[in-house]
């Protein structure tokens, strides 16, 4: 069985960001070779995630509002 492992890393400018990632994970199985098979998108750090098919823009609001309620950046007290 073939395997390949690539990390990327991504820096944001703000606290929180939606990058879509879907150009550079197609690069990476583009570079592997791997023709069938299942691809692990992981993000290894734990204030960070991956989903999938919600590139859209309403959304990323609702995710916006969602996580300014979980965990206030101001006022600290909250």
């Amino acid at each position: 069985m073939k395997s390949y492992r690539k990390e990327l890393v991504f820096n944001t400018k703000t606290r929180r960001a939606f990058i879509n990632i879907t150009p550079q994970v197609e690069a990476c199985l583009r570079e592997s070779g791997i023709k069938e098979g299942l691809l692990l998108c992981n993000a290894m750090h734990i204030t960070a995630s991956v989903f999938i098919n919600d590139d859209e823009s309403g959304l990323h609001h609702d995710f916006e509002v969602f996580l300014e309620k979980l965990a206030p950046e101001k006022p600290n007290s909250q």
